[in-house]
């Protein structure tokens, strides 16, 4: 029986920001084809609702929500890398609503986990403003679903994509109700998430930042999340676990500079259950950031969807060679001393 949820849905495909754009609709296009071929009959598919301004105004102004509600029907352009068409608003509640309908099914029983392949993506958008081809910060929005609906007192927040989440971190890093941990490019847009971004106030160490140079691969990822990410995450004993899953770390995507297959995606998955598994019942709800090599994101996705159908993925994909094993140990060295002090757990590895 089927127990991963899958949230998508037409409209989606109708938010266009310009026709040479990298943030597409042939993105969820080439996902939605592969989900249909190959894994429609292993999933459960989830209606999204939209979400409600009042959900919205949990993360954004309520003069930054009536700024995008008023480009309805309209081209509009937000940032010099946004833009609305007529279909674009609508699409926003409509992305934001499907996480929050992913994480209600998971709390309801419905599915084990779930993965949201919505747009436009959010993990740029701040409580201002739009960022970065992002309207609405779906996945904050859903970590505050998650507790205020459902009382959740720990929500652990992995951002994979490529870019830095600026709108995520900032959304919740004077709080410990929130652990944010990002590994992304560095320095790339948004040009934020240094080593010594570590959360201020009682969220103080609950932000956590891996700043990569380019040329790291899977088995660079794979080391940074068993020597960094997994354990504090385990230390912190999540109620759920969120994912901004961004495919363009992958090899071959045009706007990156990583080398990380598609079984990669699916090794990162397994260990994102595993940490899921131990603290909250399996509770994980991923949602698709970026990713604009078209056949790698669609690879990878399938590969992610297949990890979360079979709960593990083959021990073949976990051991891969890291790319940059000096550059590597720099980054956890940098990492540790940022954060020792906050996670002694880190102190237990060599």
């Amino acid at each position: 029986m089927a127990h991963v949820g899958f949230v998508q849905h037409p409209l989606y495909l109708e938010h266009v920001i310009d026709d040479y754009h990298p943030e597409s609709p042939q993105r969820l296009q080439a996902i939605y084809a592969m989900v249909a071929s190959q894994m429609e009959d292993r999933l459960v598919m989830i209606e999204p609702r939209d979400a409600t301004h009042e959900e919205i105004g949990w993360i954004h102004s309520p003069s930054y929500i009536e700024l995008v509600a008023d480009t309805d029907g309209r081209y509009v352009r937000l940032d010099p890398d946004t833009a609305t068409n007529p279909h674009s608003y609508r699409a926003a509640l409509k992305a934001a609503g499907g996480l929050l309908s992913a994480v209600e099914a998971v709390f309801e029983g419905r599915v084990k986990n779930a993965f949201a392949a919505v747009r436009p993506p959010g993990h740029h958008a701040e409580a201002t403003r739009s960022a970065g081809f992002c309207l609405f910060n779906n996945i904050a929005i859903a970590a505050e679903l998650a507790m205020r609906k459902y009382d959740c007192e720990r929500v652990f927040i992995f951002d994979w994509d490529l870019h830095h989440g600026n709108g995520t971190q900032h959304s919740f890093e004077a709080t410990a109700k929130v652990l944010y941990a990002s590994t992304h490019q560095y320095p790339y847009f948004p040009g934020t998430g240094a080593f010594h971004e570590v959360g201020r106030g009682a969220g103080e160490g609950f932000t956590v930042n891996l700043p990569l140079r380019t040329g790291y691969g899977t088995g660079d990822y794979l080391w940074f999340i068993e020597r960094i990410i997994k354990p504090i995450a385990l230390a912190y004993n999540p109620d759920l676990v969120l994912v901004s899953a961004g495919y363009d770390t992958f090899e071959g995507d045009p706007l990156g500079g990583m080398q990380v297959s598609p079984e990669g995606f699916g090794a990162m998955t397994h260990h994102v259950l595993d940490i899921a598994d131990r603290c909250c019942d399996g509770k994980v709800v991923m949602t698709l950031e970026g990713g604009y090599h078209i056949n790698g994101l669609a690879k990878g996705v399938k590969r992610t969807l297949e990890v979360m159908d079979k709960g593990s993925a083959p021990d073949e994909w976990l051991h891969a060679e890291m790319l940059n094993p000096h550059g590597a140990q720099q980054v956890v060295n940098n990492v540790l001393a940022a954060h020792q002090d906050y996670w002694p757990v880190l102190l237990q590895k060599d």
